[in-house]
């Protein structure tokens, strides 16, 4: 690996070594399903914002008062109400949405606060490591870390693999699983007779594809945003990187590199909260269809 970076530019060495997992090989995972690397950063960072969520709605919830809300309490419910709405909207069985609702409301939040540090300086948590002492070099603890859980692909295709299971579930409770066997060969495709036989390799394959195709591009679609909005804070990084001293050309660029992260840090507030609302909302329609047959 250091033989590889005495090639590149210093540029592209800085991108390519904070795309780089705190993991238990100290390498970049170089396949799509590599079950031998633990990304451990994504997994504190995760469970961290996933704690914190539980952690407000448990308060929020101790702390509800019949009368006239606070602005806490008033924050708290209008989020709830609106994701309870959409519930209803989407999941027609009301057994179901005593799961489903709270379940999409915590998805929501987890993924917002996730995508949320995504706003935290590229080169805040290496500056902390390095002047504590424990991230100064290649070779130390925390040399590598990575604070974006979203950007890591195990994290959106493993919360869209749960929504999946969640699907296979749901449509097993309500059709039955005679039911929803026979809909995996019948649908959508139907006949009767031997056309039923004809037809129902086809069908089996056509609803595999489908189960696929939907948690793919679950998954994909938030990794592939919040990658993105992660790839162009560290390119606005290389500005203030190439300083050389009080010039003009390095003045320009670190002023640039502060305008240009500004604006895209608010612009990237709002694709903060559509994901994790996208993400929610696909959820929610994935296992409403769950309930229905073809």
């Amino acid at each position: 690996m250091a033989a590889a970076n005495a090639d590149i530019s210093p540029q592209s060495a800085y991108i390519q070594h904070h795309l780089v997992h705190l993991n238990n090989t100290g390498e970049k995972q170089s396949i799509i399903a590599q079950f031998n690397i633990i990304n451990y950063d994504s997994l504190f960072w995760s469970a961290l914002m996933g704690l914190i969520v539980v952690g407000v709605l448990a308060f929020a919830a101790r702390r509800a008062t019949s009368g006239v809300p606070g602005r806490f309490q008033a924050l708290v419910e209008s989020i709830v109400d609106m994701v309870d709405q959409q519930a209803k909207s989407v999941v027609p069985n009301a057994k179901s949405r005593l799961f489903v609702a709270p379940l999409a409301l915590t998805v929501f939040l987890w993924i917002v606060l996730m995508n949320a540090l995504d706003l935290v300086p590229v080169d805040l948590m290496s500056w902390i490591f390095i002047n504590t002492g424990v991230g100064a070099e290649h070779g130390d603890p925390l040399y590598y870390h990575r604070i974006l859980p979203t950007a890591d692909l195990n994290v959106p295709m493993g919360m869209s693999l749960g929504v999946l299971l969640l699907m296979f579930y749901y449509g097993i409770k309500i059709k039955t699983p005679v039911g929803f066997t026979k809909e995996l060969f019948t649908a959508p495709f139907h006949g009767h007779g031997v056309m039923a036989i004809i037809l129902a390799p086809a069908n089996f394959a056509l609803n595999l594809v489908e189960y696929a195709a939907k948690s793919v591009s679950l998954g994909m679609r938030l990794f592939g945003n919040m990658f993105a909005g992660e790839l162009l804070f560290m390119l606005i990084a290389l500005m203030g990187g190439a300083w050389t001293g009080f010039n003009a050309s390095s003045i320009g660029l670190g002023v640039g590199q502060v305008l240009a992260g500004s604006v895209w840090a608010i612009f990237h507030i709002m694709i903060v909260l559509l994901q994790a609302f996208i993400f929610m909302m696909l959820t929610l329609v994935y296992i409403g269809q769950a309930h229905e047959g073809h």
